[in-house]
């Protein structure tokens, strides 16, 4: 068998409802000259998914379903990886939609640019109202702290990007992903990548749109487990890759440590409690302030129709993210760091 071009790796579970026309899809890109596989590694799916995954590959030979009992999505990537035949990597997920082109512009631009990582930005697609408020204030530098890779039209090199492309040989080099991390291991290895001297590299010409969340319990369990090992992150790299990753923690940890001063202060009478409370007052008055105009700019592009909910959602990726943080940093300062099987925070949320 002529060994393929590139290797697209999946790593999923229980994606019944989504896993045939992902795979379909996948097998639709229009690869040019090149030749690819499809490696899916499945985390031991109980609602079906294997079942179609096997008659996926009965019915055309370049799908091949691997084992992934780790069950999340770094260990499921680098089993692919390490079964990966092809010269380049491409990473897919299973909750977006792409272009008919993705793989061949993510190539020829990891090419072009002799960058490290290729991606595209992070177009959002949403088809409920909660969810296009989620992608809406998604793409607002309010929301995320002006992550390039957040701006579609952005090209250039950038710190990180979605999904990625890569040569096998770079990946092995560097150990793949950290099996670790049940989130943010696209992030870590991106800075181990520009760390090593490489760079990476996001162009609008590949075109992908993630399926954001439609709710705000949803959005706040998945941002609050981005925060939580945002920390294991800094903890192994002792930095953080981006100064964007501190504000949130700093904003909760400043108004939960002012409220709490002022609740204490007030109950044995000081003098001071007013003046805590002034200054708690004007912190959340500062913050709303900033979150209505987010809320105004974002509307007028997006549909003003979102504008009564924005305010809401943007503190959703704000708090979450924020408590997800502080939560880390009790974790990881503690001599044991393991997450306990049945953490909020060790299984991926949906």
């Amino acid at each position: 068998m002529k060994t393929p071009d590139i290797s697209i790796v999946i790593a999923c579970r229980n994606e019944r409802e989504h896993i045939e026309d992902f795979v379909g899809s996948v097998l639709s890109q229009q690869t040019g000259r090149y030749t690819m596989e499809v490696l899916v590694a499945d985390g031991i799916s109980t609602d079906g998914t294997r079942e179609l995954l096997v008659q996926l590959c009965a019915s055309d030979s370049r799908v091949t379903v691997l084992d992934n009992p780790g069950r999340i999505v770094s260990t499921g990537l680098n089993a692919a990886i390490g079964k990966a035949r092809g010269e380049f990597i491409v990473r897919m997920d299973a909750h977006t939609i792409y272009a008919p082109d993705y793989v061949r512009q993510s190539v020829d631009t990891l090419q072009k640019t002799n960058a490290a990582n290729a991606g595209g930005p992070a177009r959002t697609s949403a088809s409920t109202y909660w969810g296009k408020a989620v992608a809406a204030a998604y793409h607002s530098p309010f929301a995320c702290g002006g992550a390039r890779f957040h701006n579609v039209r952005f090209a250039g090199y950038v710190d990180t990007v979605p999904y990625g492309c890569w040569r096998r040989s770079m990946l092995v080099t560097l150990g793949g992903f950290d099996e670790s991390l049940v989130r943010n291991q696209d992030d870590e290895l991106n800075l181990r990548i520009i760390r090593a001297g490489g760079r990476v590299y996001q162009s609008p010409d590949i075109v992908s749109w993630y399926k954001p969340r439609s709710s705000l319990s949803a959005l706040f369990r998945q941002y609050m487990q981005y925060g939580f090992w945002k920390v294991a992150v800094i903890r192994k790299h002792q930095i953080p890759a981006s100064f964007r990753h501190l504000v949130p923690g700093l904003f909760v940890v400043t108004v939960i440590g002012l409220a709490l001063t002022w609740a204490g202060l007030a109950v044995v009478g000081a003098t001071a409690a007013p003046l805590v409370g002034a200054v708690v007052v004007a912190v959340l008055l500062l913050y709303s302030a900033a979150a209505a105009a987010a809320s105004v700019r974002t509307a007028a592009t997006h549909g003003w129709d979102l504008l009564p909910v924005l305010p809401l959602v943007f503190a959703t990726y704000h708090t979450s993210y924020g408590l997800g943080f502080l939560s880390g940093l009790l974790h990881f300062s503690r001599k044991s760091t393991a997450v306990a099987a049945s953490s909020r925070f060790a299984t991926l949320s949906r």
